[in-house]
């Protein structure tokens, strides 16, 4: 009995550590100020339909403090690579 809740923890682990974002999900963190699907009606610039390397790059240089922003280099910071592309992939296509 110990050696299966052994197994299953280390099997659920695994899902979550594997498991492929969920890419709506991680957009609708930005709308709150970039707007539903990144297409802002404010100040703060759209998302949508930016080049997936600007995007990422945008990212990146929030993390360094190249570009800076207090608010964003939190945001860029919490995601992974991986996480960055899909959100570029998602936005560009936007």
């Amino acid at each position: 009995m110990k050696r299966l809740l052994i197994y299953l923890a280390l099997l659920l682990t695994w899902t979550e550590v594997n498991a492929e974002p969920n890419i709506a999900l991680l957009a609708s963190s930005c709308a709150g100020c970039h707007g539903t699907n990144g297409h802002s009606k404010g100040e703060m610039p759209k998302l949508a339909g930016l080049q997936q390397d600007y995007f990422i790059q945008q990212m990146q240089d929030f993390v360094s403090g190249a570009r800076e922003s207090s608010v964003m280099r939190h945001h860029a910071a919490a995601y992974t690579e991986k996480e960055i592309r899909l959100l570029a992939e998602y936005f560009s296509e936007q």
